[in-house]
């Protein structure tokens, strides 16, 4: 009889492993497929500047064209992808390729003016301990109105 009884705990130790298993295999391979995605605006307001997602975007610089280069050296890459230029770098930052044409209606003031003085609470903090120089400012505005198409 003690043989018997020790015979069916094993009967179901066996199958609570096998459906426990089957459980987690299955579980795991919907949720990975189907789990949640973390999109652009969510990274934009949960990460800023110096966060280590943008200081491990930075340290992995894309190759850019003669173009992106000022992306680079200014360490825009940290945060944006320009991808009209080829720069397929930081997530956590909007794709700049169409800035020189929507900053104006996303921050109220054009490109030029918001190069300069920016609207927004992080770039503020971005440009304003570090504002570009004459001749990054004329950089980046030509790359970004080459990347928008104008």
């Amino acid at each position: 009889m003690k043989c018997f009884e020790n015979e069916m705990r094993w009967k179901n130790a066996i199958v609570f492993i096998v459906f426990f298993g089957l459980a987690f295999g299955v579980s795991y391979a919907i949720y990975s497929n189907h789990g949640p995605k973390q999109d652009a605006a969510a990274a934009n307001t949960a990460a800023a500047p110096g966060d280590g997602q943008a200081q491990a975007a930075a340290t992995a610089q894309p190759a850019a064209t003669k173009d992106g280069e000022i992306f680079v050296k200014r360490n825009c890459v940290a945060c944006h992808s320009i991808s009209s230029l080829g720069i397929h770098a930081g997530q956590v930052g909007p794709d700049l390729s169409q800035a020189y044409v929507t900053v104006k209606d996303k921050h109220g003031v054009a490109i030029e003016e918001f190069l300069k003085k920016p609207t927004s609470a992080v770039m503020s903090g971005v440009l304003g301990g570090d504002p570009l120089s004459d001749e990054d400012y004329k950089a980046v505005l030509a790359a970004l109105k080459k990347a928008a198409g104008q």
